[in-house]
């Protein structure tokens, strides 16, 4: 029984022929056997049939015949571009790795190019797409991370760059998602001064400054503080929360927890009398 491979070379062929491509099946000895094979084809015409298949969203059939003009016109820029679509064809596929390699060695072999940014954009995107939720070990999100800052740093201008800079906040707030866990985690172990380590984290980092813990990182503060006996401290957080976040649940909480623990709030004025928000973590966020 022939493979699956050459089930889907058949395919391809015949779809090809039928398109006016004018590529040929070849039948050796018995059918065990049966193979098909290219006859060289006007490297433009071979590409859009490759071109068609992408519009069909085979991606299997697409790559087969991207692999062929690569094979039959290695110096074309038909070859060139044949090997970036096997880049797509790959990432369509959710074919990450196969789409980074492909990407990769598009770059290394043709850094100047004027299609290398969208190879590093597509080699950030198959990370990008990859990361898993915090709970989860986040290798995936750092390699994001690397080639969405690469792609900022080569192509500034570029549209990539544009889009690579907003996936770049959800990623700053992806791994502040992950400090944030593991400082809950060492608060409800009362591991308060390792839970302090990680909300700070999230606080003097300027990248996670802007991300969606931030509120929920000060009322850490304030707990942990609280817990440890350190009054001053706690107050500073919740003057700092209140001043930014002063709607939020956030606020709400810190503020019921110092009420109850009986330690009195500090108003925004005297914070900054106090040069609190001046001094902490740099700046005001």
């Amino acid at each position: 029984m022939m493979s699956r491979q050459k089930h889907l070379m058949r395919a391809v062929a015949v779809a090809v022929m039928a398109g006016g491509l004018g590529a040929c099946g070849v039948l050796g000895g018995d059918r065990q056997s049966e193979n098909v094979q290219y006859v060289d084809e006007p490297v433009a015409r071979l590409y859009n049939g490759g071109a068609d298949f992408l519009d069909r969203r085979n991606w299997a059939a697409a790559l087969i015949v991207f692999q062929e003009v690569e094979r039959q016109h290695p110096y074309s820029s038909w070859a060139r571009r044949a090997m970036l679509m096997q880049a797509y064809a790959h990432y369509q596929a959710n074919e990450y790795d196969s789409a980074i390699e492909d990407a990769q060695r598009f770059i290394a072999l043709h850094p100047g190019n004027e299609s290398a940014p969208y190879a590093y954009y597509l080699v950030s995107i198959c990370h990008f797409e990859r990361i898993l939720d915090v709970g989860r070990d986040q290798g995936t999100t750092e390699r994001a991370l690397v080639a969405l800052n690469d792609v900022v740093r080569r192509y500034p201008d570029s549209p990539y760059a544009r889009d690579a800079r907003l996936k770049l906040d959800m990623v700053y707030d992806q791994l502040a998602g992950k400090e944030m866990e593991v400082g809950r985690f060492y608060l409800e172990r009362d591991q308060h001064l390792a839970a302090i380590n990680r909300f700070r984290q999230v606080l003097e980092n300027p990248n996670y400054q802007r991300s969606s813990h931030t509120p929920e990182a000060l009322h850490r503060m304030v707990e942990s503080y609280l817990s440890v006996g350190m009054t001053e401290e706690a107050q500073r957080m919740a003057a700092i929360l209140g001043h930014n976040f002063p709607g939020s649940d956030w606020y709400q909480r810190s503020f019921a927890l110092m009420t109850e623990s009986g330690v009195a709030q500090v108003s925004a004025e005297d914070a900054e009398r106090r040069g609190w928000l001046r001094r902490t973590f740099g700046a005001v966020f």
